[in-house]
């Protein structure tokens, strides 16, 4: 009759306890696709490889990106978090497991002469001090009737996972900057071997003008005009070598070196870059950028931990065994007389607790729409991303194409000026005038070659890198769930 009485009271506070569990939520709607508009979805072009930067044949610009990505300090934070997320993984794993105890005690002690020990007759304890000693291995284990703790574990998975994917994030900006800050350079040399090819040109048509006010045939004032010109060039030079020196400074701070040791730079041509998006850029954008990934991780994490707060609402039960030896005397502790084990079963019932299973399940709650609201803002900012960057491309390329058509206009009307002035019909005035219109025209060219590169360079980073969304990601996608409002 009493084991009855004992089942009713265990199952009326087991249903107690699951009065207030809340139901399970409505699952998550996430966007599947990038909202992208005004761009083609099917560019015939190629998504970015791991080592994006390779595209453009540079094997100095691969050795900077590669010492970059091995010791820079701005991945330290990224790694770090990564590391403390694997490490709750693994306080996580071993929260749910079975837990095994060796315990070893040993004791001194009096007996008081006025405690309830004086009730007895001396001669039945003939003594005032005694010694205990205990020797035992304890084990517990709780079972996860609920899925509390499989929870617990896969949240700490998906946020480890999620750090693993801001620190690919971290990265591809990080290789990102090296290299448009290294073009940025290149750009910087080649615009000032155009400067001093210009300097060189305005000096030449100086000195003609020079010589032309010396024979009296032109006014002094025409030397203002040449000084005023030469004055704005070695503005330029300068301005130029001072951006150089910058972006030198700027690559150091991204390797996390000293200028001084620097692998050796080389002015070289900028490559040329293909103006063509990739295949599938509004369905396959969201699988390709690690920072949408690592949102998706943590609405993944948010869900698991929802589920474990709603777990906290049933009653745990736990198995609890000793195996212990106890004995008054050290030399008699391991004899077979002196085994003390122990066993049982333990039951935890939430019944009342101030509303703090409520609160919680609440707080967990908030966290979804947090982390579903990251998940919506990252994926519409790298749809803007992509955007500026693929519209950018385009803009610059359709200017590039008029500035060629000036560049050539302009070096024909320098053919025909020094055509002119070999056959004596104009000074050499002429001739050097329309080279420098022609070395301004090739410098706006260029420049906008600089642009078009540091486009393309956005683009792969928007585009993801080369980042993959990972298969586990996929598979658990369609069990997302959160809650309504």
């Amino acid at each position: 009759m009493s084991s009855i009485r004992a089942t009713a009271l265990v199952a009326m506070s087991a249903l107690a306890a699951c009065a207030g569990l809340p139901s399970k939520q409505a699952p998550v709607v996430l966007s599947t696709s990038a909202p992208l508009s005004g761009l083609d979805d099917a560019s015939g072009g190629t998504w970015p490889d791991k080592e994006w930067w390779k595209r453009y044949q540079d094997p100095t610009l691969d050795t900077l990106i590669e010492q970059s990505l091995a010791v820079a300090p701005s991945l330290a934070t990224a790694r770090a978090r990564f590391d403390a997320a694997r490490e709750s993984v693994r306080v996580a794993g071993a929260a749910s497991g079975a837990q095994v105890d060796l315990q070893g005690d040993a004791e001194r002690q009096r007996l008081s002469d006025n405690g309830i020990v004086s009730a007895f007759p001396p001669a039945l304890l003939p003594f005032h001090w005694y010694s205990t000693f205990d020797l035992g291995v304890a084990a517990r284990y709780t079972f996860d009737w609920w899925g509390k703790q499989r929870a617990t574990v896969e949240a700490a998975m998906d946020q480890a996972h999620a750090a693993q994917a801001e620190r690919a994030a971290a990265a591809l900006i990080l290789a990102s900057s090296v290299a448009d800050t290294y073009y940025g350079w290149q750009a910087d040399q080649n615009r000032l071997a155009l400067a001093r090819e210009r300097l060189a040109t305005v000096q030449r048509e100086a000195q003609v003008s020079q010589e032309r006010v010396n024979a009296e045939l032109d006014p002094a004032d025409s030397l203002h005009r040449t000084d005023t010109a030469i004055a704005a060039v070695k503005e330029q030079i300068a301005g130029l070598e001072g951006s150089a020196q910058l972006r030198i400074v700027a690559l150091a701070a991204l390797l996390g070196r000293p200028p001084a040791d620097l692998p050796p730079l080389e002015a070289k041509s900028l490559p040329a870059v293909p103006v063509v998006l990739p295949d599938n850029v509004r369905l396959d954008l969201i699988a390709r950028r690690a920072d949408i990934i690592a949102s998706r991780w943590r609405v993944e994490a948010a869900q698991k931990n929802l589920e474990s707060a709603r777990a906290e609402f049933y009653p745990d039960i736990s198995v609890n065994v000793l195996a212990n030896l106890d004995s008054l005397t050290l030399n008699r502790l391991l004899e077979y007389g002196s085994r003390a084990p122990e066993a049982g079963v333990a039951l935890h019932l939430p019944l009342f607790d101030a509303g703090r299973l409520k609160a919680r399940y609440r707080a967990t709650q908030i966290v979804i729409d947090e982390a579903v609201a990251a998940y919506n803002q990252t994926l519409v900012d790298a749809a803007h991303e992509v955007a500026t960057e693929a519209a950018t491309r385009a803009e610059i390329a359709a200017q590039r194409a008029q500035r060629a058509i000036q560049v050539d206009a302009a070096l024909q009307l320098r053919r025909s000026a020094a055509a002119r002035v070999r056959q004596g019909i104009l000074d050499s005035r002429t001739e050097l005038g329309a080279t420098e219109t022609w070395i301004g025209e090739r410098d706006s060219l260029l420049q906008l070659d600089s642009a078009a590169l540091s486009a393309d360079i956005g683009l792969q980073r928007a585009l993801g890198g080369g980042y993959e969304m990972p298969a586990n990601l996929t598979n658990n996608t369609s069990k997302l769930k959160q809650s309504q409002p």
